[in-house]
């Protein structure tokens, strides 16, 4: 066996990919399938204070409209489930309740075509109370700093009991 330490791995899907020739799970139809559209946060920090989905369960073609309490185990992430599935009140998950970019998933809808889900979405009301942001590059990092430096006081002192 060569050593492959430092050498480039041949990716056998490559030339699938750069030519386009590629099928992805977005490419097939299936007779009978069912669409989902996800409604997105359009907050950059805030808290849902109140979250009505009645109005696109109503809508013809919809099967479900799906929202954070819902969710049984309202939690994923890389490294450790640090963050809600989906956003708002009534989950498990402590603090889903809130928002923390613009793009965080409030509620998905399933329906019988797209076009149907994605109508359901805009009959969603979201009732948001904003929350502070912080935007500032040079006061992120004193905060970053002054949190990283309150760590290390935490651990020294741990340490030394």
């Amino acid at each position: 066996m060569d050593n492959q330490l430092g050498q480039s791995l041949e990716r056998i899907d490559a030339l699938g990919k750069v030519t386009g020739k590629a099928l992805y799970p977005g490419d097939f139809n299936l007779p009978d399938q069912l669409y989902m559209k996800v409604l997105f946060s359009n907050r950059p920090h805030a808290l849902i204070t109140s979250l009505d989905v009645s109005k696109a369960k109503k809508m013809a073609g919809v099967i479900m409209v799906l929202t954070a309490k819902d969710v049984p185990n309202n939690e994923y992430g890389l490294i450790m489930p640090d963050q809600p599935v989906l956003c708002g009140p009534g989950s498990n998950k402590a603090f889903a309740e809130r928002v923390r970019f613009v793009g965080d998933q409030v509620a998905l809808v399933i329906a019988e075509s797209e076009d149907v889900a994605a109508a359901a979405c805009q009959l969603i009301s979201v009732t948001y109370q904003d929350l502070p942001v912080l935007s500032d590059q040079k006061l992120h990092q004193k905060r970053m700093l002054f949190s990283s430096t309150l760590i290390r006081a935490a651990i020294q002192y741990a340490i030394i009991r």
